[in-house]
């Protein structure tokens, strides 16, 4: 297990090296590309005439869903930038609770079907929360609750909730069901850890 540590330890270090030289040469291209845009470079020059060749072809998707959002077109090399950092912590982030599962995996394995049971409950709540956060994130973007993207969050989320609604009444148009599903899903969680 020492080993399996150390070695996805090692890959996860390269990885953050790698995406931290993307993100520096990708920022770098965005504020070159943004100069262009935003003519503080001459758009005659090879510079200009490269970056209108090479990277608004990389640039296009974003800068459709930026202008119709009512951007500008000037500033989709900006949130391209944004898309691929946020998309790097996220990828580092998954990585991390994948590899932390695991050894807990393993640590349960070696405790027997006592600590396999364990991890199966600690896993359970965990999708719970982890819904109710993608059900409360999806409420304040455009997002439908019938997208594929953001539909299961609402299937498990909304046995949880609807008992609660009946009970804790709005508070001047918010809804603080899901904080307080969230707490009492921390609180049985603890509970039914101390009772095994």
């Amino acid at each position: 297990m020492v080993s399996f540590l150390s070695a996805t330890d090692a890959g996860v270090q390269i990885l953050k090296t790698v995406l931290l030289w993307v993100a520096v040469i990708f920022a770098a291209i965005c504020a070159l590309d943004w100069a262009v845009r935003t003519r503080k470079i001459s758009p005659f020059n090879a510079v200009a005439r490269f970056c209108r060749s090479t990277v608004d072809p990389l640039i296009a998707p974003i800068e459709r869903k930026v202008v119709r959002a009512g951007g500008t077109p000037a500033a989709a090399p900006l949130w391209a930038l944004a898309v691929v950092v946020v998309g790097g912590i996220l990828l580092l982030s998954f990585l991390d609770m994948i590899r932390l599962e695991l050894v807990r995996s393993m640590m349960a394995a070696q405790d027997g079907s006592a600590g396999i049971f364990h991890l199966l409950v600690s896993w359970t709540f965990s999708i719970l929360k982890i819904a109710l956060i993608v059900r409360v994130i999806s409420s304040w973007l455009p997002i439908s609750p019938y997208s594929g993207w953001v539909r299961w969050s609402y299937a498990l989320s909304e046995p949880i909730l609807a008992p609660l609604r009946r009970v804790v009444p709005n508070l001047g148009g918010l809804d603080i069901t899901p904080i307080l599903a969230y707490f009492l899903l921390n609180i049985i969680e603890s509970v039914l850890f101390r009772l095994m």
